[in-house]
């Protein structure tokens, strides 16, 4: 059965660079709880299929990065880990009194039974200090 999360946050940022945030996996640990991030691919600027290798204390993450859509979409895929399937999505949009709104969500399928109640908890948990962290990021730039 699958599970699902969504947060939302608002940047004072421009939706272009809360964008160039997303694409450089090497800004992620300044803004986020990610201790740390590696690409397979083009460090400076990922594209689709990029998969980034991510660290946060004992747990790895390997993410494959599946659409772009400049200033607007970011999608990817977790590969592994608990999940059978996990697609995440981070849309923005210009806010209406300027800034961006961002709203991070991702429909999942835990690999355990019954565990997708808890990982909804702790993932819209996690996400929102995700977001958090991004629409402040850009908003110092």
């Amino acid at each position: 059965m699958p599970y699902s999360y969504r947060v939302t946050a608002r940047s004072q940022a421009a939706p272009g660079a809360v964008y160039a945030a997303l694409v450089r996996a090497a800004t992620w640990p300044s803004w986020s709880p990610i201790d740390s991030a590696d690409v397979d691919g083009d460090p400076e600027v990922q594209r689709i299929g990029d998969t980034r290798i991510f660290r946060t204390g004992r747990s790895v993450s390997r993410e494959r990065i599946v659409d772009l859509v400049t200033d607007r979409r970011f999608v990817y895929d977790n590969e592994g880990g608990p999940f059978r399937s996990y697609r995440g999505t981070v849309d923005l949009a210009p806010a209406p009194a300027g800034g961006t709104d961002i709203t991070w969500s991702a429909v999942f399928d835990p690999r355990l039974p019954l565990s997708g109640g808890f990982w909804r908890w702790y993932l819209t948990r996690f996400m929102r200090r995700m977001a958090d962290g991004l629409a402040e990021y850009a908003h110092r730039g």
